[in-house]
């Protein structure tokens, strides 16, 4: 079961998508997440959130029950799209759910975010990942903060014009943190 953790929905249950294809973020390494990221920005009221390769949303939904004001949610998998979207209305979420590859996304993406989440199925390779990060440099707000997660096993390496600030293990995930630099 999949749960927004804390603010307005806390407590309220997510929908998932069926089969395997999707990897929920446990409730543990959310918690961890967002109590770094409240600690970055003071707190997460007015944030512009973009949710990539987004599953149920539980990410994006769990920032906007905490006080970001709009979230865009990338999802190219048609089931798990459909998830997000009823996650989405069911809570009645300020989010928009794109049903296209992060690459196309974020080719076409307009911004500003302020805040990025990257939790791709381990089976995309770090490159492709890194590749779209590098996607991302002109939507993204000056303070923005990028969050990427992936197995322990798969560590993450920055693309340039990124840099890297925190990095968070919690067994077989860890969560890296970075920011856009003024060098592309």
């Amino acid at each position: 079961m999949t749960r927004v953790i804390a603010g307005r929905w806390g407590g309220r249950r997510l929908r998932t998508p069926p089969g395997d294809g999707t990897r929920p973020t446990s409730d543990r390494v959310r918690e961890s997440l967002f109590a770094s990221l409240v600690s970055l920005f003071g707190g997460l009221d007015g944030l512009r959130v973009l949710d990539v390769y987004a599953g149920s949303g539980a990410l994006a939904l769990e920032a906007l029950s905490r006080g970001a004001v709009s979230a865009d949610l990338v999802e190219s998998d048609r089931r798990a799209a459909q998830v997000a979207q009823q996650n989405v209305r069911d809570l009645g979420a300020e989010a928009v759910v794109h049903r296209t590859s992060a690459a196309s996304f974020v080719g076409s993406a307009t911004g500003p975010y302020d805040l990025v989440l990257l939790d791709p199925p381990y089976a995309v390779g770090t490159d492709d990942v890194a590749a779209v990060v590098s996607g991302l440099r002109a939507v993204l707000a000056d303070d923005a903060v990028v969050v990427v997660e992936r197995s322990t096993r798969t560590p993450f390496v920055w693309p340039p014009g990124f840099e890297g600030f925190r990095e968070r293990a919690h067994g077989e995930t860890t969560v890296w943190f970075g920011a856009r630099t003024d060098e592309p």
